[in-house]
């Protein structure tokens, strides 16, 4: 159930931060291998590891705080579809619980979220993923921020919590939590990070059960339909084809695609154990031997559509790839069916 994988819309929503601070969108996409484009999708799932190495970016810059700076940024709706599952509820514990039971929609599924009710308190558990000493302690330090955030929105938590709880040690200093949490009850070394509330059981002033319903249904649906954002590798073979359909291949313009400079993306592809030449020979393979199997494209076209100007010179390279002529390929794949392609 996407373990690993967290939803795009939280990766743009800490990148964001990371450009404020002034990391460039270069060193990004270097520490991440994602590019822009690719978070645009809010039903793509991006690994978990992507959004810790915005992190360690961030952490790096900043240090203390990070966490509190980041929480800083998240204006009610950048959570998207959690935010208004979380503020619609009847009450701040309902809230909570479905906040907690789809929890999935917000982060990797293996945090987690647990709602304790022991009278008028209510706390909140959250359970976190380890990662390094330092950036998981501002991790943790934005979730229980956003969350308290999210409660304060909703109307149901507007003279704070009671008392704070983090698993992490204690900083040297802690004055700016005190302050952004509205309390001096916050303890460290503790079993679980948390927040506990009072009288979190009236009804928020945000309650809209009709819009409710309907957030928990998108949820359900966009967490159905979501898919892992392709990796760096797919992004550039994926222009790599488009260059070669329009006959327009050549390293600066497949850079001018993604956007980046010849030399970014040479270093890239080195980064990665290949080359410029390495990769248009795998493209090509693969393009080759789909119009082979799925048309009946004479190998002349093909390989113009492949960037050679001799269809020898496609043989030749048919039969280094596979140990085959293009015409033995074809006619051990072909379907007896296959119709011609025209264009």
């Amino acid at each position: 159930m996407h373990r690993d994988t967290v939803p795009a819309h939280l990766v743009r929503l800490v990148r964001s931060s990371a450009l404020r601070l002034g990391i460039t969108p270069q060193e990004i996409a270097l520490a991440t291998g994602l590019e822009p484009a690719a978070l645009a999708d809010d039903l793509l799932r991006v690994p978990t590891a992507a959004i810790n190495r915005i992190w360690e970016l961030i952490f790096a810059r900043s240090g203390d705080g990070a966490g509190l700076m980041v929480a800083g940024n998240v204006p009610l709706g950048s959570l998207h579809a959690w935010d208004y599952l979380v503020t619609s509820a009847p009450t701040l514990a309902d809230g909570l619980r479905e906040g907690a039971r789809w929890i999935a929609a917000l982060t990797d599924p293996a945090v987690s979220l647990d709602v304790v009710e022991d009278g008028r308190h209510l706390t909140l558990h959250y359970h976190g993923l380890p990662f390094r000493d330092g950036v998981d302690r501002e991790i943790s330090v934005f979730a229980l921020a956003t969350f308290l955030q999210r409660m304060r929105e909703a109307g149901g938590a507007s003279a704070g919590p009671v008392r704070v709880a983090f698993a992490h040690p204690a900083p040297p200093r802690h004055r700016h939590l005190i302050d952004a949490f509205g309390t001096a009850r916050i303890d460290f070394d503790q079993p679980t990070n948390a927040i506990v509330l009072l009288d979190a059981g009236q009804e928020t002033a945000t309650a809209d059960p009709e819009l409710a319903r309907i957030m928990r249904r998108y949820v359900e649906m966009g967490l159905a339909a979501a898919r892992p954002v392709p990796d760096w590798r797919d992004t550039f073979r994926a222009a790599l084809a488009e260059a070669l359909a329009d006959d327009l291949l050549s390293l600066e313009r497949v850079a001018g695609r993604l956007a980046v400079s010849p030399r970014t993306l040479q270093r890239r592809l080195s980064d990665r154990g290949t080359t410029w030449r390495e990769e248009i020979d795998a493209v090509r393979h693969e393009q080759a031997a789909r119009l082979l199997r799925d048309t009946r494209l004479p190998v002349q076209s093909i390989a113009a559509r492949l960037g050679y100007a001799d269809p020898r010179a496609l043989r030749r390279a048919f039969q280094r790839w596979t140990g085959h002529t293009p015409d033995t390929y074809r006619k051990s794949a072909l379907p007896p069916t296959a119709t011609a392609e025209h264009g």
